[in-house]
This record gives C-alpha cells, sequence and structure tokens, in this order.
C-alpha cells in the first residue's frame, strides 16, 4: 500500500495534485489507517496515471470523469469532439499569434496598406518621425471611421506630396518641432502653409483641400492627437487663422480678422 506521496511519484504528479483530484470528485480518497494516513492501491496509480494523461492532453477536468467511466464507443466518440475542440482553439490562438506579430510592423497593425505605403513615403523623403505620428495618429481613427473613404483621401495624399508644396512645408514643420511658441519662424511656416492652402483652393477648389466630412467631436478628437505630438502645430492653427484658414484636421476657409497681414504675430 503506498502514501500519498509515493502514490504522487508512481503517477509523476504532485501531491498536490492528488488532493486537487480528490476535491474534484476524480480520485476516491482511501480510508485513513490505524495511524491515520491514507494508503492507495495500485488501482489509484492506475486510475491517477488516466486522469494525468488526459489532463495533460487538454481535457478539461469537468469531462475527465465522463471520460473515465465511458465505454469504447463513447470514449471514442469523447476523444474526437475535444480534438476538434482543440483543433479550434489552436486556429484560434494562430491568429492571436498573427495579431501580435504584426505588433512588430508598427503602422501596419491598425492601418489598410496605402496609408502604410503613404507613411513610408513621408520617412523616404526625410519627414521628421514626429510629423510621421502625427500622420499616423490621424488616420487610425480616420481609417476606422469611414474605411470606404480612405482609398480616395489617400489618393488626394499621393496627389499632394508628388509636388513641392506639401513636402516643403512637412520639412518646414519638421524643423519646428523644438520651437517656442514666440519663435518668428513659425511665422514664417505660417505663411508658407497658407499660401499653399489658398492656392489649392483657388485652383482645385475647396473640396482639394478638405472634404472629409467629420464630425466635429471627431475632429476635436484627432485635433488634440496632433497637438500633444507636435505641440507647435497649436500655435500654427492660431497663425493660419489669422491668414484665412482655420483648423487641422478639418480646414475652412475663414474671414481673417481685419488689419491681419502675413507677419502678424
Amino acid at each position: 500500500m503506498l502514501t500519498i506521496s509515493e502514490l504522487a511519484s508512481y503517477a509523476g504528479v504532485t501531491v498536490r495534485a492528488v488532493r486537487h483530484y480528490h476535491a474534484k470528485g476524480l480520485l476516491p480518497e482511501p480510508e485513513r489507517d490505524h495511524s491515520g494516513y491514507r494508503r492507495y492501491d495500485a488501482g489509484a496509480v492506475v486510475e491517477l496515471i488516466k486522469i494525468r494523461t488526459l489532463a495533460e492532453a487538454g481535457v478539461p477536468l469537468a469531462r475527465v470523469r465522463e471520460l473515465l467511466q465511458a465505454d469504447e464507443e463513447e470514449f471514442a466518440a469523447a476523444v474526437a469532439d475535444i480534438d476538434r475542440r482543440l483543433q479550434a482553439e489552436i486556429q484560434d490562438r494562430q491568429r492571436h499569434r498573427e495579431r501580435i506579430a504584426r505588433l512588430t510592423s508598427g503602422d501596419n497593425l491598425a492601418l489598410p496598406p496605402e496609408v502604410v505605403e503613404f507613411l513610408d513615403r513621408l520617412r523616404a523623403l526625410g519627414i521628421d518621425e514626429r510629423i510621421v505620428k502625427v500622420e499616423r495618429d490621424g488616420w487610425i481613427p480616420l481609417a476606422a471611421h469611414s474605411p470606404e473613404r480612405v482609398p480616395e483621401w489617400i489618393a488626394r495624399k499621393r496627389d499632394q506630396i508628388a509636388g513641392p508644396h506639401l513636402i516643403d512645408f512637412y520639412l518646414s514643420l519638421s524643423q519646428a518641432l523644438d520651437r517656442t511658441d514666440d519663435d518668428p519662424r513659425l511665422i514664417e511656416l505660417a505663411d508658407k502653409l497658407a499660401a499653399y492652402i489658398t492656392q489649392m483652393a483657388d485652383e482645385r477648389g475647396e473640396d482639394y483641400v478638405d472634404d472629409a466630412d467629420i464630425e466635429p467631436l471627431f475632429v476635436t478628437l484627432m485635433d488634440t492627437l496632433a497637438f500633444d505630438t507636435a505641440p507647435p502645430a497649436r500655435r500654427l492653427i492660431e497663425l493660419l487663422k489669422k491668414r484665412g484658414w482655420s483648423g487641422w484636421t478639418k480646414l475652412e476657409r475663414v474671414d481673417p480678422p481685419r488689419g491681419a497681414v502675413s507677419k502678424s504675430r
């Protein structure tokens, strides 16, 4: 007859596991001998090994008792059912692994391929990574909000960066990231941005500049993302408004304050 420690050792489990199987009703708990110890026979070893084997195969403990009591046909059917469940779990975990792997791809996690391509193009042109992050963080909610319009918007972006004006602005903004709000070079940058927007609006219409049709609350959210990443952007918006344009995510033409000139602070 075996003690609980000897039983656990023969079956390749811990004493704690044996007690757990007792508590679950999977392994009958023998009476104590005159010394107060539980004693187990060879049958307990066999049963415990079966329980361990089923548990290690991924069978839920709730079903172990059912399998131990099943006849050959019932056992085969139950094992087939468990195998199907395990295959489904494996496939599900594989999908999770693929999603986790995409985390290492950065932009690919939450953005369509055409947007990722656009961001990579900005990097290749030498745009500061913080500016790229502003673009990326804006595209993530935008693509989730209106995925059907992404091809249209990204086509416009590609068209815009094909010319020198927008790239020149991006590069100038990159240089402005570490400047203070009172840096006079922000005035020059605001002039440059206002001139570019006005030229595009006059040549191609204001819809070309912006027709995103985004709700005001969503616009505020995306503006905040930009301002938190590139604080000079907030000052640029103030300067831009004096030059006839309002907004960051959603641009709108406004009447500049009376007396405002391109060099106004």
